[in-house]
């Protein structure tokens, strides 16, 4: 009795641990889009472009996939519960800092720079701390369900909240709301408990932290240059390449003298992880990207305000409500890769309507039935494809792995705001809009194509 008494409350700790985290992940995910439908406003009122407010966005995206994988790796040293409320404390600051911000600048610092940084700390811990607590595939898999559930809501809903606030209020209190969201979660974070001891001894590759942040923002920065100088982007793309070589002969020459690097090499060596971690990287790509495309077409070639544009999203938000409460569910009936495959065809399905019934009616209704799809087919496929990944490897190797994952992944929010973004602010037109939207499905058919060759086996640990 006594021994089941300490089983329940055990159980009990862990489910109160799981809403700090989901809520991390919610409010990282809508930072990342409620500023999509604040476009004019912010515009206008920081005297600023639409170039400017995306720069802004593809900007936190982007830090936050630069300093992931660093992230990830402090959680060793430093304590996973430490990093998370450290995390949560700078982006805290970095949401007041924006609400406050007199020009472009400024809120460059606040939501691109400090806010970036506060989530490359605390989101690492999220899914290290799910994957050490939850053990039991069925349970971890519902856990995951939970937090990437809020995590592609935040993403969805971001445009809706943000335009209901920017509308009734304005585009600063969105960010004041996050900040109020970041002092909930640290109220909450008291029950949480770190199941493995900090190690201050762990070394940490500086070297490596600075060469993988470099490359990969040179390479971002390439794209974003696309629609003003070809030259500048052939070069910064380059560099960037060049860069990133640079970081991984330098993973491998501590690797033969016996260092701890950033990042082992190791953890490319599992190809079920690999292939997860390209789906998980489209995934987002084509949720943010479509999320920046829509929003601005909506706004700047429609003109339609904020709410406007925000209510149109809440098909979106639908429909990834709907998909990520039932993966906990589907998980038990289908394997991974099935779920995984499904939620593509589903995707690139909506995308096809975006571009088929949006070009023939004036009505921002048209956006619906496509945005719906597209909810519909990420939610499914969020979950699967972030258990794969971390189901893959160890214990020991959940830091690494965790920073890794998060970083395609954000990668991928970056890469979708800056290529889709990039294609549609050249032109902001219909068929500037077409281009960019024709640009993600394609991105989409990579993605089923890598979904093809996972295992067919339902426990991805199994392929280790």
């Amino acid at each position: 009795m006594a021994d089941a008494d300490a089983t329940e409350r055990t159980e009990g700790a862990v489910r109160g641990v799981l809403a700090p985290l989901a809520l991390a992940q919610f409010i990282c995910s809508f930072a990342g889009s409620n500023m999509n439908v604040m476009i004019n406003d912010i515009s206008e009122d920081l005297d600023t472009t639409v170039q400017g407010v995306q720069i802004a966005i593809t900007i936190f995206l982007l830090v936050m996939a630069a300093l992931m994988i660093p992230g990830g790796k402090l959680t060793d040293r430093y304590g996973r519960k430490r990093c998370f409320l450290a995390g949560l404390a700078v982006y805290g600051v970095g949401a007041l800092l924006s609400a406050i911000a007199p020009g472009l600048g400024i809120l460059i610092l606040g939501n691109s720079i400090l806010e970036g940084v506060g989530t490359a700390l605390l989101i690492p811990p999220v899914y290290i701390l799910t994957t050490l607590l939850y053990t039991e595939v069925t349970s971890r898999a519902r856990a995951f369900g939970t937090i990437m559930a809020l995590g592609g809501i935040g993403a969805a809903a971001g445009p809706l909240i943000g335009g209901l606030i920017t509308s009734a209020i304005s585009w600063r209190a969105a960010f004041v709301f996050q900040a109020l969201v970041i002092a909930l979660i640290i109220i909450l974070s008291r029950r949480i408990k770190d199941p493995l001891p900090a190690d201050p001894t762990r070394p940490f590759d500086t070297a490596g932290a600075v060469l993988s942040a470099v490359g990969l923002i040179l390479i971002v920065t390439g794209i974003l240059a696309a629609d003003n100088n070809i030259w500048l982007m052939i070069a910064l793309l380059v560099l960037g390449a060049l860069v990133m070589l640079w970081f991984f002969l330098s993973v491998r020459a501590k690797e033969r003298a016996g260092k701890e690097p950033l990042l082992s090499t190791s953890l490319f060596r599992n190809r079920t992880s690999n292939l997860g971690l390209v789906t998980q990287n489209i995934q987002w790509l084509i949720l943010m990207g479509t999320s920046f495309v829509v929003a601005t077409y909506l706004q700047v070639v429609r003109g339609y305000d904020a709410i406007q544009t925000g209510v149109i999203f809440t098909a979106a938000t639908l429909g990834l409500l709907v998909s990520s409460l039932a993966a906990a569910r589907l998980a038990e009936r289908h394997t991974q890769r099935t779920l995984i495959m499904t939620g593509f065809i589903v995707t690139i399905a909506g995308v096809g309507v975006l571009l088929s019934m949006v070009s023939g009616t004036p009505s921002a209704w048209a956006f619906a039935p496509g945005l719906l799809l597209i909810g519909l087919g990420i939610g499914l496929m969020l979950t699967p494809s972030v258990n794969v990944v971390q189901s893959s490897f160890p214990d020991e190797q959940q830091g690494e792995i965790s920073g890794l994952s998060r970083c395609i992944s954000n990668l991928g929010s970056s890469l979708g705001t800056a290529v889709a973004g990039t294609i549609l602010v050249a032109g902001l037109t219909t068929r500037a809009y077409g281009a960019s939207m024709i640009t993600l499905a394609v991105l989409g058919l990579v993605g089923l194509a890598a979904a093809v060759f996972l295992p067919r086996s339902p426990d991805p640990s199994a392929t280790r």
